[in-house]
């Protein structure tokens, strides 16, 4: 993600509330979920270059 507000609030609220590892966890997933992102729009990309749209 490119706001990097809301990891500071994510970290903030888990720093708070003493869940740590929760947040951790979190991080993992975004980080995951924004490497298939990635992933899904090269090929979106590719497939428009071969179907000429």
């Amino acid at each position: 993600m490119k706001d990097k507000m809301f990891y500071v609030w994510l970290a903030v609220i888990a720093l708070f509330t003493g869940e740590i590892v929760l947040f951790m966890m979190l991080y993992l997933v975004l980080m995951a979920l924004q490497g298939i992102h990635q992933t899904l729009l090269h090929f979106y990309e590719d497939w428009k270059r071969k179907n000429n749209i």
